[in-house]
């Protein structure tokens, strides 16, 4: 069975079993934690439209017609994406789909024309921080300090086309893997 991606709303039916696990493991991580409301409300903060085009999105990992994981990015400023709701269904985890929404969704920022992603992370959320940081993200906080401390791990990236990685020292034009060789 092949995966696909799937863009659509938080409020797409297909989506609704990831979005509730989601709600749920933020719930059980972090208990009280957020604001009154808890988990419920921090998951209905934002309306679903702001993960829509032109400014947002929002993708599913599909394994047949089951969401296995998704996320979401809406617009932080003119230049930048946030990252939102970056999550792998509890049964499919260790497989690198967290690492494959991640690249799905930088490169539809890019398609959208954002050049830069933001995005936050909680302190009870270990496996995150580290999928950020072996995906290039700079830490926007002090890595040695206890991440209770500093609670909300705030990260970005530049996002670079393609072609961009492989310009010369001397800043020319980017040019084709091909073209190197």
């Amino acid at each position: 069975m092949s995966d696909r991606f799937l863009y659509t709303l938080p409020t797409d039916p297909v989506a609704v079993p990831l979005v509730e696990q989601l709600t749920d493991e933020y719930h059980t991580r972090y208990g009280d934690y957020f604001e009154k409301g808890g988990a419920s409300q921090e998951m209905n903060r934002y309306p679903p439209e702001r993960f829509s085009a032109p400014d947002g999105a929002f993708v599913l990992l599909l394994r047949g017609e089951r969401p296995i994981a998704g996320g979401a990015f809406m617009r932080y400023d003119e230049h930048t994406a946030e990252l939102k709701r970056m999550w792998t269904d509890r049964d499919h985890r260790r497989q690198g789909l967290a690492r494959r929404v991640l690249a799905e969704l930088e490169a539809q920022a890019l398609r959208q024309n954002y050049r830069k992603v933001y995005l936050t992370t909680g302190f009870r959320q270990p496996e995150a921080r580290e999928l950020y940081l072996r995906a290039g993200y700079s830490p926007l906080f002090d890595l040695d300090a206890e991440p209770e401390t500093v609670q909300i791990l705030a990260f970005e990236k530049r996002l670079l086309p393609v072609g961009a990685l492989f310009a010369n020292e001397n800043g020319d034009a980017p040019r084709s893997a091909a073209a190197g060789k």
